[in-house]
């Protein structure tokens, strides 16, 4: 018997709108869609907190920290379930759990390596720690977190706009019959933009008959400007800068690529096999659980030689680049659907509140 039913607050206090973002959505969409009540503790006149608004979603918004800890001390015993997106807000749900009482789920997205004692503290006193990957996972458990699960990112279709996306090109006076290549990847240090522009040099050696689109933006961007131009690559290599519904653009692409240094799993990855375009990206961290048995082409990081290579092998072997396309499509519809990734988290969820397991599938039916 289901004592008291679920009653779920995400919490994420990030300022801009990239991959976590997204997929706090996509949780808060899976659990409404399961009959799960669920809100939203976030940063004030963030893109989140609009997305979460529009959705019809509860939505509580603040400036600062403070903001955060006073409702959870004073309004977080009205949720029996605190799902925790980020480690910076994981501090404040741990900090006030005497006043809300909650269990803490907290998901990890990103393949740093914790550090710190107070870091180990907040670990131990979190109810269940989930993972995005199994790099992650392993992470976790060689810094002594115990029994780690691992629940994937969600990627859901919805129809492209490929006027919008052409719309996009406006200006860039691409060549008929030029391939479009492109990433979506934010211009930090973990992202390794530079490599990407080494490799995109190396391609350019072999062939011009291509184009390279890069959407984001992040503090990187002058130096990664300043690189194509010593190289000679502008008329090969564009800075897109941050567009939102940018998934418009995969009417357009004939290779995704991605150089990450490090990636708790690359979730972009996941569009690109939903809208069937091939994608060569490195082997950081999560990354090998999305590409492997064929469904992309896999190079090491910090090697644009390797990435440059394998983008010029699928721009000549179309019959491999559709057989990559094929097993990637049929990976991200099973096992990344939403669907199945909320009954796995309300799966966890219920046996914190104490009932079996099979009650998130009976909530789903």
């Amino acid at each position: 018997m289901r004592t008291k039913p679920l009653r779920i607050l995400e919490l994420n206090f990030e300022r801009t709108w990239r991959g976590g973002e997204r997929q706090t959505l996509y949780n808060m969409t899976g659990f409404a869609n399961a009959g799960v009540e669920t809100a939203l503790l976030c940063r004030r006149n963030c893109p989140l907190a609009e997305k979460s608004g529009a959705a019809g979603f509860n939505t509580y918004a603040y400036g600062n920290v403070f903001g955060v800890m006073y409702f959870l001390m004073r309004h977080g015993r009205q949720y029996n379930i605190l799902h925790v997106q980020t480690s910076h807000v994981l501090t404040y749900a741990v900090l006030t759990k005497p006043f809300h009482r909650g269990a803490i789920v907290f998901t990890r997205r990103v393949d740093f390596t914790p550090k710190g004692r107070f870091t180990r503290l907040k670990y131990r006193l979190t109810d269940k720690v989930v993972a995005i990957s199994t790099a992650i996972r392993d992470i976790l458990e060689n810094f002594g977190v115990p029994d780690v699960s691992v629940i994937s990112s969600a990627v859901v279709h919805k129809d492209l706009d490929h006027s919008r996306a052409l719309r996009l090109l406006n200006g860039l006076h691409i060549p008929r019959g030029t391939r479009i290549l492109g990433t979506t990847a934010a211009l930090v240090g973990h992202k390794d933009p530079l490599t990407m522009v080494e490799a995109i040099a190396k391609l350019a050696e072999k062939r011009q008959d291509f184009m390279f689109l890069h959407f984001g933006k992040g503090d990187l961007e002058p130096v990664v400007k300043a690189r194509i131009e010593e190289l000679g690559l502008e008329p090969y290599y564009k800075l897109m800068g941050f567009r939102d519904g940018v998934e418009d653009v995969f009417t357009l692409l004939d290779i995704f690529v991605m150089s990450s240094e490090q990636e708790g799993l690359g979730s972009s990855v996941l569009d690109a096999f939903l809208y069937h375009v091939p994608v060569v990206a490195t082997d950081a961290g999560g990354l090998p659980d999305l590409l492997a048995d064929g469904r992309g082409t896999m190079c090491p990081i910090k090697s644009p030689e390797a990435l440059a290579h394998g983008i010029n092998n699928l721009l000549d072997n179309p019959a491999l680049a559709q057989a990559q396309v094929h097993k990637a499509y049929t990976f991200a519809a099973q096992e990344h659907n939403l669907q199945y990734l909320t009954t796995k988290y309300l799966s966890i969820m219920h046996t914190l509140q104490g009932e079996p397991e099979a009650a998130a599938a009976e909530v789903l039916v």
